[in-house]
């Protein structure tokens, strides 16, 4: 199923008196970029590389950031702010002696002391809790769950999108290959013209305008090109319906696909070929905007 690159998935799950919550969120990139952020709680070395390679497996591209918040879900809990003491008696008394020494005026208030590393410790006392990831892993099972089925939502959109596009440039193919061979027949109207408003009135069997035809024949020949753009238009319709990620492959050949347009624009010296030639590179252009966020 094709995916889309960008995509938000949320997940929570109750722990005691406080809950895990983790956001997954994702946004275009070549390459697959993972960005995990832990609360202090956590052991980052520990946890750290597990979501990692949990994301490896579920995302091959874009930019995700992982966000791991710890909520405390009790209701005045006691003790929730501390103030250290000890801390503020060792600040208070450093304090005046530096002003003596210095012979300042002044002491610290309260309101000073306060705002000072260490003096306020939020959460519960010295609690040390063995670490359980049991909850911590479900949120982020959840949410990185949510997060590719938005990521397949949005692909089933942009494959939509990218279907209408394609069928629009089949019809310009179609409308080419009927409209390239009457440029050959053009030229030769146009040249037996010419050569007649000037009082040369050649028969068509003539060997000198029989190899002028051919070698423009020649010239703006775009067989090749046609068959070579239907090739990527069948491929790239495969790739609309692969399990697979497709954003490289596909991105590749739009690109193959603009050189086979770009050489029919270059050879067709014809302005209704190339009227239909950028049209159908007007809708290349759409559909390569659209290809970024496939993964």
């Amino acid at each position: 199923m094709m995916r889309s690159m960008t995509g938000f998935g949320r997940g929570e799950a109750a722990a005691g008196d406080r809950s895990w919550l983790v956001e997954c969120s994702s946004v275009n990139r070549k390459q697959l970029e993972v960005v995990i952020s832990l609360p202090r709680e956590v052991p980052s070395a520990e946890v750290e590389p597990l979501l990692r390679q949990q994301v490896q497996k579920g995302v091959s591209r874009g930019r995700v950031q992982v966000q791991v918040k710890l909520v405390d879900t009790s209701a005045g809990k006691e003790a929730a702010v501390q103030l250290n003491e000890a801390v503020a008696a060792a600040y208070w008394q450093q304090a005046r002696a530096l002003g003596q020494k210095l012979g300042l005026n002044g002491e610290l208030s309260l309101a000073d002391l306060v705002r000072l590393p260490g003096v306020v410790q939020q959460g519960a006392a010295e609690e040390t809790e063995a670490f359980d990831g049991g909850p911590l892993q479900a949120a982020f099972e959840e949410a990185l769950a949510n997060l590719i089925k938005m990521r397949e939502i949005e692909g089933a959109h942009l494959r939509e999108e990218l279907e209408s596009r394609l069928t629009a440039i089949e019809r310009l193919l179609g409308e080419i290959t009927v409209q390239a061979p009457l440029v050959v027949a053009h030229h030769r109207n146009a040249l037996r013209q010419r050569l007649t408003d000037v009082g040369l009135d050649l028969p068509l069997e003539d060997e000198r305008l029989v190899k002028e035809i051919a070698l423009y024949a020649d010239r703006c020949d775009i067989s090749e090109e046609l068959a070579r753009a239907a090739s990527h238009l069948k491929q790239f319709r495969a790739g609309l319906v692969s399990g697979e990620a497709v954003g490289r492959s596909l991105d590749f050949l739009s690109q193959e696909f603009f050189r086979e347009f770009n050489t029919m624009g270059a050879k067709a010296n014809d302005a209704a070929l190339a009227h239909l030639v950028v049209a159908a590179k007007t809708e290349l252009e759409k559909i390569r905007e659209q290809i970024q966020n496939i993964e």
